[in-house]
């Protein structure tokens, strides 16, 4: 389950994120001086730590961005260049935001759902009120009780739009502009809000196979 709470957040995320991606070296080429929200979907930290958000942005050319961040209550050790910001969340208080591709929670995490066919988490709220519609869905397209293992420091490296991160065990891609054709290898596929047909927002080669050199 995602804990969502019904907070104010300084800067927003949208705003935050309208500051970084033009800056990244995989939105090079990209038309994006002017970012707007499309969809969101999260992940479940099974310690409840870290919040786990990928966002699907519009850029002013019309591509699809895939940006997944994470949020912590202090820096990610050893993760300078990854620390993107800090925002003030009313409920939560000071939570530092980081490129999801350097957190190795997001990395298990992710690696974790590809392989075993796992899905986006639902949502809980802290208090009652209006919940938000579902649009966006995620899957992986692995076999429930697939073997997973563990994610060790990450190599990361930009390959036009796509951020490489080998994890010792694996490779996981990040497509930053989703790919409409299928994957032949394990991956993350999803639909939102404007998309009918499943896109791949990642992949993940374990060491040893045939794609994983």
């Amino acid at each position: 389950m995602a804990l969502i709470h019904r907070a104010t957040i300084v800067p927003t995320k949208i705003d935050l994120l309208r500051q970084w991606v033009p800056l990244q070296p995989w939105a090079a080429g990209i038309d994006a001086g002017t970012l707007e929200v499309v969809d969101a979907y999260r992940f479940d930290d099974p310690d409840g730590e870290v919040g786990l958000e990928s966002h699907l942005l519009r850029a002013a050319d019309g591509t699809i961005l895939h940006v997944p961040l994470t949020y912590r209550s202090a820096p990610l050790p050893g993760a300078e260049t990854a620390l993107i910001t800090t925002m003030e969340h009313s409920v939560l208080g000071t939570r530092h935001v980081h490129d999801a591709a350097h957190d190795p929670v997001y990395l298990a995490t992710l690696l974790r759902t590809v392989l075993t066919g796992g899905t986006q988490a639902a949502f809980e709220y802290s208090e009652p009120g209006p919940e938000r519609e579902v649009t966006a869905l995620v899957h992986g397209t692995g076999q429930a009780g697939a073997d997973v293992p563990d994610v060790h420091a990450p190599s990361i490296d930009t390959r036009g739009t796509d951020t490489v991160v080998d994890v010792g065990t694996a490779v996981l891609t990040l497509h930053r502009v989703p790919l409409d054709d299928p994957a032949d290898r394990d991956a993350l596929v999803g639909t939102w809000a404007g998309r009918a047909h499943p896109a791949v927002l990642a992949t993940a080669v374990l060491h040893g196979t045939a794609h994983g050199g």
